[in-house]
């Protein structure tokens, strides 16, 4: 949870003011000074603090325009009596130009400040052992179809709208983003393999990391394990992995190379680590990786009883560490992530839906202020799972985001 929730009781979270209990005032106020957008005159009718908590809110009420977003935050404050009662509800022209004094980077960085694990060692299904299970995936968005988003973000594949990816790391106990990079669909570089290594600053050792096919390289397996985090991914039938040392639990030792070597030099290190030899002064080139296969049933697109082959590597080469059972079961939960990406697609945005800015900086903050708001209730929901001993999947997103929604227009949603 961000700073100065952990005290607020969970029973109380949704009548203190999800938006303000999650993402503090002080936090707030610390990224729009150290973005340089502090409010230009005191007595502003939309200062930069309040439009924060405005980016939040256009991802809680979706489907309402830009004043009736603004009415949502006005009317609790208002019915208390915090409100000054001459204050009059700013036009939908006077929010765009106040979302745009504010860009989107304080959003960001409020973002970035308070997305921390959630989960604690007494939550259902969020670790390995001692180790916080944790996922990288994308999304894509639909974007208003401006010439300035489709320069920016571009088109996937001739589609109707321009698209900016989302790639996230995802705490998949809680379902809770820790991290995200926002780019476009098309051209150089944006990819999610690209986006993801801008995500493994974000590593530490107590993780371990589940990914998909598509996001296996060399390269980036090399940028997770030299990071220190567990690595835990699927790859396709395309990489060759030759068998090293039978580990004896079902699960053996082999090797991934990088693009580029030859079969020779292949032939010589995997003779090298078939003899014990130190292979550090190798790491360059190969990286030893211990491979886990299984068949998964009613899995295979041609037939319901066809069964599916996963083949899983991890830099766990100790089978002390995770016997080959449970690596299956872990990265199983890396589905966690896409039903935390259909929470923001559909649980809050409502699903086919395009987001609602025109610029480039605007989307940017629109998003992060989508992966604020989901934060807040994904981490609502883990604490209070949590706190019951349920796991937090048992909760349903969408009813939290019912009651989020009718508390924040409740009088008493906001303390003073």
């Amino acid at each position: 949870m961000g700073s100065g929730s952990e005290l607020v009781p969970v029973a109380d979270m949704l009548g203190v003011g999800l938006l303000t209990a999650s993402v503090p005032r002080a936090v707030v106020d610390e990224a729009v000074e150290a973005c340089g957008r502090g409010a230009r005159r005191s007595g502003g009718v939309l200062p930069p603090h309040l439009m924060v908590y405005f980016a939040m809110a256009m991802a809680l009420f979706a489907d309402e325009d830009y004043p009736g977003v603004m009415a949502r935050l006005a009317e609790p404050l208002r019915s208390w009596g915090g409100w000054d009662p001459g204050w009059m509800a700013p036009t939908s022209g006077g929010i765009t130009q106040a979302r745009a004094r504010l860009g989107f980077e304080p959003v960001m960085q409020v973002f970035q400040a308070v997305a921390q694990p959630v989960a604690t060692v007494l939550t259902r299904g969020a670790w390995l052992r001692h180790r916080r299970l944790v996922s990288i995936d994308g999304m894509v968005f639909d974007l208003p179809d401006s010439a300035e988003n489709v320069r920016e973000f571009g088109r996937a594949g001739g589609g109707v709208f321009p698209q900016a990816r989302v790639t996230t790391l995802v705490e998949s106990g809680s379902h809770c983003a820790l991290g995200a990079v926002i780019g476009g669909v098309a051209g150089k570089g944006t990819g999610e393999r690209s986006a993801a290594a801008g995500l493994f600053a974000l590593l530490d050792e107590d993780m371990l990391l589940t990914a998909d096919r598509g996001f296996y390289s060399f390269d980036l397996w090399c940028a997770g394990d030299d990071a220190g985090a567990g690595l835990l991914w699927r790859i396709g039938e395309a990489v060759d992995l030759p068998p090293v040392a039978d580990v004896g639990d079902g699960s053996f030792i082999s090797l991934v190379f990088a693009r580029g070597v030859k079969a020779a030099a292949k032939a010589r290190l995997l003779h090298a680590a078939k003899t014990g030899a130190d292979m550090a002064a190798h790491r360059d080139q190969c990286r030893l990786v211990r491979v886990v296969e299984y068949y998964v049933n009613d899995r295979g697109p041609a037939s319901p009883a066809q069964k599916e082959l996963f083949c899983l590597i991890t830099n766990l080469l100790d089978p002390g560490d995770a016997l080959p059972g449970e690596l299956a079961v872990a990265y199983h939960d890396r589905w966690e992530h896409e039903g935390a990406n259909a929470q923001i697609k559909t649980g809050l945005r409502g699903p086919g839906k395009i987001l609602r800015s025109h610029s480039p900086d605007m989307v940017r903050q629109e998003i992060w202020g989508y992966l604020l708001a989901h934060y807040a209730i994904a981490a609502l929901i883990c604490r209070a799972a949590t706190d019951t001993d349920t796991d937090p999947d048992r909760i349903k997103f969408k009813n939290t985001v019912r009651l989020a929604r009718r508390r924040i227009t409740d009088p008493a949603a906001f303390s003073p």
